[in-house]
């Protein structure tokens, strides 16, 4: 046995390995040709180095410590050895960090689920429905429906309510052109000058300054004045029937214009009659209609809801706000008897002799614009007030109001806590809820030629009262300034008007409609027969109801 042991120990063999001292370091001192271009990946001293041998914890992983063998310089997933031979083993080497999914399941996922497993649990055994489970003594389901969470199509919001045109479409109308608004916000006519006085007529009142003064603790009822406010349209219009005898080929009034001017930020249906006379282009709007009513929230993100009962519906939020602005543009006037008044060249044309009530404090002036091509146009703009400047010189005013109905419902802040030390933030609501009403605001005092555009801030004395407000307070813009200050181009607004009327000229002579899609952000064009909307036996102005509709906001007492 030993010579078995001593025969077999003679013959094994034992080489020494050579071993290499490095004095200035740790490592190799040189490297073998079996390493040459080989990538290298860092370590650190730090590093553990026990991962490939450690076998005691390969079925169970270490949760807590799962990177106590990653580098110190990163994952090294670009060095990184995989066993499979095939193509998924070819990674490119990527060093972007990595993003973190947005939702994990984590304690605040597990809370939820044991709450809904507690709600099931209270469910059987005949306590609250899930519908009605309340949390701190509210009711869950109303909380979640003024968030707007819909649970029955498993989103927050619900699907967009299919809107109403303004006018039904007729079976006999064909459609022209549709011109989608990404198309229409792309125009420019650039190098518009400003419109050249034609005739000016009215009597404007001066403006108070007073209001100026005005805030939130020192608030001021508003009145309710009588005064007519005319709402002409363009071809019953005698200074523009008087005027198409002699200069320009396209006419229209100022609302109509800035209504097609900021069409791409309009929500609402509206639509506008043109007719085409040889090479004379007229644009009208409907009698009986509620196109001169100011709409509110138009473009929130949440809209008035259409109930018609209820006082914040889209409807009679535009009916009031109308009387908003008809009694603020005349009660921040001086009107006292023996006040001065600024009168233009010619008297009003729309009064008359018959007529007992006061007129509303208007000036008028039609103005005409070369916008190149051979097109000429003529139209009636609006001043609402003057002001005396320090030099003795007019200053002619744009008035308008914004109105404050429900700041809960309207999804807004509170203007009695904000307006006074954060106007900023109350006018960048305004914007964002009412952009269209304020960019056509802008392009009015524009094509005018306003000095300035005061913004009054009208609110309701109760939420629930829609008959009584008081004001807030007022702000003075540069209609430039202002429209530079909502990202309104007045290049594109130009491009927007010349691009429909090059249409409209290509046409054969008749009459057309232009209207807003109720639901898709895209103007129509529509052929329609001459005699459409001249007869008053048909449905042509009716309303939703059935009954005509009567513009009670024509008078400054008549809306309530």
């Amino acid at each position: 046995m030993s010579e078995t042991l001593g025969s077999s120990a003679g013959s094994l063999h034992f080489e020494k390995p050579q071993v290499q001292f490095n004095e200035n370091g740790w490592g190799p001192c040189e490297l073998s040709d079996t390493f040459k271009d080989v990538p290298y990946q860092p370590f650190s001293k730090s590093d553990r180095l026990g991962k490939i041998c450690d076998w005691t914890n390969t079925s169970n992983n270490d949760k807590k410590y799962q990177n106590k063998y990653a580098s110190s310089f990163g994952t090294g997933n670009q060095y990184a050895y995989y066993h499979e031979e095939d193509e998924t083993t070819f990674h490119l080497v990527d060093t972007a960090r990595v993003q973190k999914p947005p939702h994990q399941r984590g304690r605040f996922n597990m809370r939820n689920l044991r709450n809904s497993r507690n709600a099931r649990g209270r469910n059987a055994r005949g306590g609250a429905t899930p519908h009605m489970t309340t949390l701190g003594g509210k009711n869950v389901k109303a909380r979640d429906n003024r968030r707007g969470v819909n649970r029955k199509f498993g989103g927050r919001n619900a699907p967009p309510k299919m809107r109403e045109s303004s006018v039904a479409v007729r079976s006999d109308w064909s459609s022209i052109e549709e011109m989608d608004f990404p198309r229409l916000m792309k125009l420019s006519l650039p190098n518009i000058k400003e419109g050249e006085d034609i005739v000016t007529c009215g009597t404007l009142e001066y403006y108070d300054k007073i209001y100026d003064r005005i805030n939130v603790k020192g608030e001021k009822a508003l009145q309710k004045i009588d005064r007519i406010v005319h709402t002409v349209t363009t071809t019953d219009d005698p200074i523009i029937r008087r005027l198409s005898k002699t200069m320009g080929n396209v006419f229209a009034t100022d609302a109509i214009l800035a209504t097609i001017m900021c069409s791409t930020r309009s929500n609402y249906s509206w639509d506008i009659v043109v007719d085409k006379i040889g090479n004379k282009i007229f644009m009208d709007k409907r009698d009986n209609t509620e196109f001169d009513l100011l709409t509110v929230n138009e473009t929130s993100v949440e809209p008035p809801t259409d109930d018609d009962s209820s006082p914040n519906s889209p409807r009679n939020l535009a009916i009031e706000a109308t009387f908003i602005n008809h009694n603020f543009s005349q009660q921040v006037l001086k009107t006292g008897p023996n006040e001065s008044k600024y009168k233009f060249q010619e008297s009003n044309p729309f009064i008359t002799e018959d007529e007992d009530i006061e007129v509303a404090s208007v000036g008028y002036r039609y103005k005409k614009w070369d916008l190149g091509s051979e097109i000429v146009l003529v139209a009636r703009c609006e001043h609402d007030g003057v002001l005396q400047s320090p030099n003795s010189e007019p200053q002619f005013l744009s008035i308008k109001a914004l109105n404050e109905w429900d700041s809960k419902l309207a999804n807004g802040v509170e203007w009695r806590q904000k307006l006074d030390t954060q106007r900023g933030a109350v006018l960048a609501n305004e914007l964002r809820n009412n952009a269209c009403k304020l960019a056509k605001w802008t392009v009015q005092a524009v094509l005018a030629g306003s000095d300035q555009l005061k913004l009054g801030y009208v609110s309701r004395i109760n939420p629930r009262d829609p008959s009584r407000h008081v004001i807030l307070g007022t702000q003075q813009f540069k209609p430039h300034e202002f429209a530079t200050q909502i990202n309104l181009s007045m290049d594109n607004a130009w491009g927007i008007l010349r691009c429909i009327i090059d249409i409209v000229m290509k046409q054969k002579d008749g009459r057309y409609l232009i209207m807003k899609d109720p639901n898709k952000p895209m103007i129509r064009l529509y052929d329609i027969p001459d005699n459409t909307f001249e007869s008053d036996d048909g449905d042509d102005g009716e309303g939703d109801d059935g009954e005509a509709f009567q513009p009670v906001y024509a008078y400054g007492g008549g809306a309530k």
